[in-house]
């Protein structure tokens, strides 16, 4: 019987050790379906950043073609100072040619240069989004608004204190320099 009991508790043993490796599987299991997830979730955002990454390559692909072909067309020293869209605009001075501006900051000096020709005093930032086509959404407007901001802050225009913008080119003011005698 000895050995009967030994057999049993033996059996006993492999039973609790079954259930234990039983239990650590189900464990793992639901580990790996939680892992899953996450790597399903991560692997959608690595794809949305990789066409990202894609759609901005073509586009700036297609940009430099085209500016290429502008420049190509043009004489070489116009070619040398062509913009590109999204290019820094260069502080105002004397003889440097509006073409130096990326198309929308040309556009925006276009259409004030044109409201002082017609005799129109400064504009605000959404009476120029209208005059450029956009719609007065808030951040058409707010994009309008930054371009003019920049544009002042380098010489071009002139931001007035109620915010609004008119043409015309000066050297950009210091602030706080006091009175110039």
């Amino acid at each position: 019987m000895v050995e009967g009991c030994t057999v049993a508790s033996v059996l006993g043993m492999l039973e609790e050790r079954e259930a234990a490796a039983r239990v650590r599987v189900e464990g793992l299991r639901e580990e790996a379906a939680r892992l899953a997830e996450v790597l399903e979730a991560a692997e959608i955002e690595l794809d949305r950043r990789v066409i990202a990454r894609e759609e901005l390559v073509e586009a700036l692909a297609v940009s430099a073609a085209e500016s290429t072909a502008v420049t190509e067309a043009g004489p070489e020293r116009e070619a040398a100072s062509s913009p590109v869209p999204g290019s820094t605009v260069p502080p105002w001075r004397d003889g440097l040619p509006v073409t130096v501006l990326a198309p929308d900051y040309q556009r925006l000096l276009g259409v004030l240069e044109e409201g002082r020709s017609a005799g129109r005093g400064p504009l605000k930032a959404r009476e120029i989004a209208v005059e450029l086509g956009l719609e007065k959404t808030p951040a058409k407007v707010e994009g309008v608004r930054s371009k003019a901001r920049r544009l002042a802050e380098r010489g071009w225009l002139v931001q007035e204190s109620s915010g609004t913008f008119s043409a015309g080119r000066w050297p950009v003011p210091v602030p706080d320099a006091g009175p110039s005698a």
